[in-house]
């Protein structure tokens, strides 16, 4: 059992101590709540800290003559020789250069898979392989991201969408995860095309959600169309809570989750999950998260995911029981499909 660091975290702001305060934000919820400005400029400048270590932007280029990225809700406008936010792109003598192949790492899974839609998804009742994709370069910059190796962008093998649809002969489902999808959706769409130009497959997604509104649009048709599944980690509903998580605003995540329910209107074609954070993703967090998605359509499946202790925000403790519960409750107060991931986490 993993309990995080036993010593306690004095807030930057207030000065309470507590095990559920991380260092790498170095500020308690309370204060990402009520004393936002100077909560999320400590935030802020961690989040710069940790991305200059990777050789990422700190924060997304916006230079007035520079060239703009429409690819996701960051919008960078880099200057020559500047990188996008995402480290994918960059302007290199005026011009925009971006990857011509998917960097990307693939495996097979067997089913059932540790999909976050497993447990309502036909699929994951199936006999086959899910083709998991993950692609290098996120939108967002997580302080518990569980698959920071996305921020490694020069370890991504190179694959054209010919390659791609090879590999997914042997599958019954695709997923695209990350990372996030978004910054390389232009690739992926053309690949997934070509995948199923070979054979049906499922074309499931996993994202963030800050993707070009037009882009994600097409993608969920993909889902649509092959009874796939779209996850939208919704990783809160507080803006500035979002921010400090994540360094980035939630503002076209729920946009494009709004978007999607309302084009297509299909059963479990929609979900969202949300990662228990200790200390900062609480009942309040998840009620405001189940109304918002509940506005919606409450038949959406909701999924509230078990954290555990990774990257720099290891020295919390992993999800308690009594808060993955509490959490259950209140979000079945709106919702009719709610389910507890990773429980073998829970102490």
């Amino acid at each position: 059992m993993i309990l995080g660091n036993i010593e306690k975290t004095k807030c930057k702001i207030c000065g309470q101590e507590n095990r559920k305060i991380s260092t790498a934000l170095g500020v308690c919820l309370t204060c990402i709540r009520n004393k936002p400005e100077k909560a999320l400029t400590i935030t802020e400048e961690n989040h710069r800290k940790i991305r200059m270590s990777f050789n990422l932007p700190p924060e997304p280029p916006h230079d007035p003559s520079g060239i703009k990225c429409l690819l996701c809700a960051n919008e960078c406008k880099m200057k020559n020789g500047e990188k996008g936010y995402c480290g994918l792109r960059r302007n290199e003598n005026g011009k925009l250069i971006q990857p011509k192949e998917g960097l990307l790492h693939t495996y097979y899974e067997s089913f059932p898979s540790n999909c976050c839609a497993s447990w309502f998804c036909p699929g994951s009742k199936e006999i086959g392989n899910n083709l998991a994709v993950f692609p290098f370069g996120c939108s967002f910059d997580c302080m518990f991201c569980q698959n920071y190796e996305h921020k490694f962008i020069e370890r991504a093998e190179h694959i054209n969408e010919n390659s791609l649809a090879e590999r997914a002969q042997k599958a019954t489902c695709v997923c695209f995860f990350g990372g996030t999808p978004e910054p390389q959706l232009p690739f992926l769409l053309k690949a997934t095309k070509k995948i199923l130009e070979n054979k049906p497959v499922r074309i499931c997604w996993e994202w963030n959600g800050t993707g070009n509104t037009k882009l994600v649009k097409k993608a969920a048709e993909y889902s649509y169309t092959t009874d796939g599944v779209i996850k939208f980690d919704l990783k809160a509903h507080d803006r500035n809570l979002n921010i400090a998580l994540t360094g980035r605003p939630n503002d076209r995540t729920l946009q494009n989750f709004r978007m999607i329910a309302e084009t297509f209107q299909k059963k479990n074609l929609l979900t969202a999950t949300t990662l228990l954070v200790p200390g900062y993703i609480d009942v309040k967090e998840i009620e405001k998260l189940a109304e918002f998605i509940a506005g919606i359509n409450p038949d959406i499946p909701y999924s509230l995911l078990a954290f555990h202790p990774d990257y720099v925000m290891n020295d919390l403790p992993i999800t308690s029981r009594k808060l993955a519960i509490e959490c259950y409750k209140i979000a079945k107060k709106y919702l009719t499909q709610v389910n507890i991931g990773n429980k073998h986490l829970l102490w």
